[in-house]
């Protein structure tokens, strides 16, 4: 007997770049000391007032099977808060309540794909985005966005390959590289959009991480709103990582049919779980921008020590939690610079090439270690680069 390919080749035989994640944790479950760098975790919990709204919602009886959509409340409140943010209208009818992003990810390619269907998505990229295509049935495709261009994604890249596809996802603020996609960025993806007939699934789980510019839903630019899916979470910007809860928004007779398949998959999301989201989302943007702030300090510390050495650069962050760093000046390759750090100094760095091929020769560090030993460990970090530099 033997299992389905869909699930044996969901991903790639052979290294993807996440064995320093995976040493690392080894090393820390045999007892060593090791300075994290890298999953995107925040150093700080969620917020009390949200688990004690939970609380009062689990012991107030809500724990029984919630509304496969969601409930309307939170629905209406994820509604509210996209309209706000973008102009553009937006119902409870547009917006289905997801168990995290992943699972919105994965419904939004499910509705838009059929088997054997090519998706693209853009390289560097967040480590599900292959899989998850795979797992759909469809066929990934990647698009380089160098780092020459600031890792903006250019239209004439897409357009090589947009030809027969029938989807592409991006992702702004963008993980792993920091990047804010521009408004000049995202009509040509929209015109190119139009032009492939393409539908366009936004990962917008970072719009409240924002250090530089603007943050721009492609759904709000002129005849994008009928062909865009956008998926949020309440993951990065609530820290609330663990409770699972995201959603996607999209044309309402799209959410109908991913009603229908919530139905047959995840049959929604707990109850006190929603509702404490629903607190979470009430509380504004005050609250966002508390469990953002470590980040923007954060990156200030960033750009300040890169500025005082000249062997590795940095990307511009202008988003997200992250920062790219190209260590190419070494010699080494991102994934060689990431184990000779963590062999040397127990500092665990995520390998450029863990994202593809785009980032070759960087690393990526999350910046969710407190201040102090963040800075630390980045000024050892970048005398490790000058000595194997030198």
């Amino acid at each position: 007997m033997k299992l389905s390919k869909r699930i044996t080749h969901l991903t790639p035989g052979g290294s993807d770049g996440w064995d320093v994640f995976y040493r690392a944790r080894a090393m820390k479950s045999a007892g060593q000391p090791v300075i994290e760098l890298t999953i995107g975790e925040h150093d700080i919990p969620t917020h009390p007032s949200i688990l004690d709204a939970m609380h009062a919602s689990a012991t107030g009886g809500h724990t029984g099977y919630a509304a496969v959509p969601g409930t309307q409340a939170l629905r209406q409140a994820v509604a509210n808060r996209i309209q706000s943010r973008t102009g553009v209208p937006t119902t409870p009818a547009n917006i289905l309540i997801t168990p995290g992003g992943q699972a919105a990810l994965f419904a939004a390619h499910t509705a838009v794909c059929d088997e054997g269907d090519v998706a693209l998505y853009i390289d560097p990229f967040y480590a599900t985005y292959p899989g998850t295509i795979r797992g759909i049935g469809a066929t990934p495709q990647a698009i380089p966005a160098y780092p020459d261009h600031g890792f903006q994604p250019r239209a004439v890249d897409i357009a090589k390959h947009a030809k027969g596809a029938k989807s592409l996802l991006i992702n702004t603020p963008n993980n792993p590289t920091g990047a804010v996609y521009s408004r000049a960025t995202l009509q040509e993806i929209a015109d190119t959009c139009v032009e492939h007939d393409l539908w366009l699934i936004s990962d917008e789980v970072y719009d409240t991480q924002l250090w530089e510019g603007d943050h721009i839903s492609p759904r709000a630019l002129p005849d994008m709103a009928e062909r865009t899916l956008v998926v949020g979470s309440m993951s990065k910007s609530h820290a609330m990582t663990g409770s699972r809860i995201g959603w996607i928004c999209a044309p309402s007779d799209i959410i109908e049919h991913l009603i229908n398949l919530a139905t047959h998959t995840t049959y929604g999301v707990a109850g006190y779980i929603q509702d404490g989201a629903e607190f979470a989302l009430g509380e504004g943007v005050a609250l966002e921008d508390e469990v953002s702030a470590p980040f923007a300090r954060r990156r200030l510390i960033t750009e300040s020590l890169l500025a005082k050495q000249n062997i590795v650069k940095g990307s511009p962050i202008q988003g997200a939690m992250y920062a790219m760093l190209d260590i190419r000046a070494t010699g080494l390759t991102g994934e060689g610079f990431a184990n000779d750090l963590l062999n040397t100094h127990s500092i665990a760095t995520m390998p450029g090439e863990s994202f593809g091929i785009a980032a070759a020769g960087h690393i990526r560090v999350a910046m969710t270690i407190d201040d102090d030993t963040y800075t630390s460990a980045l000024k050892t970090l970048l005398d490790f680069a000058a000595l194997k530099a030198a």
